[in-house]
Order: C-alpha cells, then structure tokens, then sequence
C-alpha cells in the first residue's frame, strides 16, 4: 500500500514530539510524493510546524476542550487521509482517529505491560532496551519503513536563528572560555536534581574553567530559576550568569543551545531539544530509567544514575515527591560525578 495522504498524531510533550522526528524523515523517504499532516497541542507545535517533512500542522487548544476536538475531527474527516499514525495512543488520540472512514490506523506499541510490572512490582520483562524514537518507526513496518540512525532534528527558520544570534551575541560569551547550560527544571519533583546541586556545579564550573552559565526553562519556572540565579551570583558575581529561563520559545531555546559547550539536564524536554540540536548533553536521572526510552542519543551524551535501588523506577513521568521520603535517586548523584562529566567533555 502506498498511502497519499497521511495523518500522524501526538498530542504532547516535548520530548515525545521531538522524537517522533525521525519517523517523519523516514515517511518522507519512502513516500516521497504523499501528502504528510501532523496534529499536536497548540503549544508544541513550532517544534513541528517548519519540519521540512510535514505538509499541514493541525493544531488543538486544550482550552477549547471537547468541543474544540470535535470540531477538529470534522475538519480532519474532510481530508480523506488513507492512512493515520497514532503515536499517542489515548482518549484524545481514539477519539480523533474513530470515524475518519481511513483505510489503515497503526499506533504505537508503548509496552504498557512491561512499564506496568517495571514500576508496579519491580519485575523487568522489557526484552531490549527501544528507544521511543524506534517504537515509532516500529508502526510502520508493514510500510518497509526503516530509520536512518541519524537521530532526532529540529528544522528552525533562519528568522529564529538570526534573532537568537543577535540577542546572543550581546551577552558577550566570548569573554569567557567555555559556557555551560544548565537545565535545572522539570513538571516533576522526582526526575529534578536538587537546585542546590546545580549551584554548586555552576559555582565550580565558573571558577574553574572561567565558564559562563545559561540558565534554560520555561515561563512557569522563572520564580525557582531567580533562586538559583541568586544563590550563583552571591558565589561568583552576576557577570557569568545568563538566566534565559520563560524568555524564549521552545525552538529559540533549541537556538540559544547551540552556544553552550556542554548541557547539564534532568529527564526533561529540554534534554531533547538539546540532543535533537546534537549538543553534548550530561543528562541526570532519577525516577525514570532507560528501558522506558527516553534516554539522550548515545555518543553525544552521559547518563549518571542511581543503579540498584529497590524503589527505582517508582514512575515513568515522574511524581510530585519520592514516594519512599529519601530521594536517594537524586540525592546520590554527587556533584563531584557531574563535575567530571562536563569537564571531560569540555576537554574534547
């Protein structure tokens, strides 16, 4: 079969979308002819709008709830797609894909059973470690879809370059001889290094190497990154640190990476955005672990994890606090086992 007009849905998150990527490039090869569409939450869709490998973008505003959806569902049957791929796999997702008169549906396969027993009772049945990127491209196997290894990308206008090199270029980065991203926030408590840790690393990086510090988040962390901006700025003044933290769009902060040396992540978004950018990437996990997929692309990046707890994984998103009240995941990843890891980067 060989589809002509394709429909591919993920609503949400960051990450999610930005590793749905390379199965875009992949449909796009081997369809070169067909008409490719794209339907995600309003706020996430510039990281797919200027994607070369896309047609249409539909978006969905979670505001309008379930009369906005239906609507979107009649605007999408008018489109006579033959083929829909449902990379979320949800209420949403159903709802949306049911009576669209489509020849084909495929949706992804999120190993739900094996996540359930990983978190639930601490029995791994996951047969190898597939990263989500490739539990995508798996739904298309039936096609002769394959990846291309190549990774994640972001395809970001030369507008948002340029107006990200400028407001760039008057912070001056080049005073300094290495510049160090720091990525401190995510949606959950679990998966966030404590912020005192960051400080200290930002602290040592800054002094030791004559470093810059670029502080990356979005709008509703702008209060906790002043914290840490502050608690920095009493140990090596002001002048070092950049806090770009709700200043940016999701592809303009992909932009502003590209000047730092090296990106220190949790389990976040943003850890995606980085390694999509191919930046080298020391990412820190805490609740979540490998086999739910979410782990940066190897080669370019270091992963530094708690192995061997009883407790862990106790989420795969993440919780509001550590259900056991020891945090141990997060609290026995020293600041000393960062420190090297950028460091040895910045060596490279």
């Amino acid at each position: 079969m060989t589809p002509h007009k394709t429909l591919v849905i993920r609503f949400s998150s960051i990450g999610d979308i930005v590793l749905s990527t390379p199965l875009l490039r992949a449909l796009r090869a081997r369809f070169p002819q067909s008409q490719i569409d794209y339907v995600t939450r309003s706020e996430y869709s510039e990281l797919v709008r200027f994607n070369q490998n896309l047609n249409v973008t539909h978006e969905f505003d979670v505001a309008t709830g379930f009369p906005g959806l239906r609507e979107l569902k009649r605007k999408l049957r008018k489109e006579r797609y033959d083929l829909v791929i449902d990379l979320h796999n949800s209420i949403r997702s159903r709802y949306l894909r049911s009576m669209l008169g489509v020849d084909s549906i495929v949706k992804v396969d999120k190993r739900i059973k094996e996540r359930t027993l990983l978190v639930k009772f601490k029995k791994n049945t996951y047969e190898s470690m597939v990263s989500v990127a490739d539990r995508y491209i798996e739904t298309l196997r039936e096609f002769g879809i394959q990846g291309d290894k190549k990774g994640a990308e972001l395809h970001i206008p030369d507008e948002i370059l340029f107006g990200v090199s400028g407001k760039i270029g008057k912070l001056r980065l080049n005073r300094f001889e290495h510049v160090l991203g720091l990525c401190p926030f995510t949606r959950h408590a679990t998966k966030e290094w404590p912020a005192e840790r960051y400080v200290e690393l930002g602290t040592k990086i800054a002094k030791e190497l004559n470093g810059a510090l670029i502080i990356f988040g979005g709008t509703s962390d702008r209060e906790r990154a002043e914290g840490i901006v502050r608690a920095l700025a009493d140990s090596i003044g002001s002048e070092r640190i950049f806090n770009l933290t709700g200043e940016f769009s999701l592809l303009e902060t992909a932009a502003a990476m590209q000047y730092c040396d090296v990106i220190v992540t949790n389990d976040s978004g943003l850890m995606h955005l980085a390694g999509a950018m191919e930046k080298k990437v020391v990412a820190i996990f805490g609740s979540t672990v490998e086999e739910f997929g979410f782990f940066p692309p190897k080669g370019s990046s270091v992963v530094l994890e708690r192995r061997g707890l009883r407790c862990r994984p106790c989420s795969h998103i993440g919780l509001p606090q550590c259900p056991e009240g020891h945090f141990r995941c997060m609290n026995e990843i020293s600041v000393g086992s960062v420190h090297d890891a950028v460091t040895e980067f910045m060596k490279r």
